[in-house]
């Protein structure tokens, strides 16, 4: 970053825009080895979570479009992650499922997850790293309340 303006690097915004850059290069490099993309993993990560939901549930808890939604899901039931029934109670909407193919598939994604994780936090300590998810957490939350 020496050769950088320092008006740029002294500011968070900047530096958070850059990393995330890398973050999401990491993940999405990590997620196409497996087979999958961030989408499957924020869906079968819910579906592990909160239990069958409708997809317009899964829509809103992974803060996903509709259409990206229904793409995901077609995507995860063709390999058999994921399972599509009708709701009883309303036959025009469809309950999604985890399989437990889908389990087998999130751990993977997790440990694939989890080393992204290692190769972009690798020069902070474990206490830095705690620290700096707090802190990024709270940001989040204070900005999605908003």
């Amino acid at each position: 970053m020496e050769e950088m303006p320092a008006r740029l690097t002294d500011k968070p915004s900047w530096l958070l825009t850059q990393l995330s850059v890398y973050a999401h290069r990491f993940a999405t490099e990590a997620f196409a080895a497996a087979g999958a993309r961030g989408y499957h993993y924020r869906i079968l990560a819910a579906l592990d979570e909160f239990g069958v939901a409708s997809q317009a549930e899964i829509g809103r808890r992974c803060n996903m479009d509709r259409s990206d939604v229904v793409a995901a899901i077609n995507e995860l039931a063709e390999p058999g992650f994921v399972e599509r029934t009708p709701d009883p109670g309303d036959r025009r909407r469809n309950l999604i499922s985890l399989t437990e193919a889908g389990s087998g598939q999130l751990a993977r994604l997790d440990r694939d997850l989890d080393r992204v994780q290692e190769e972009l936090l690798g020069p902070l300590s474990d206490r830095d790293r705690q620290t700096l998810a707090r802190l990024l957490t709270r940001l989040f939350t204070h900005h999605q309340q908003r």
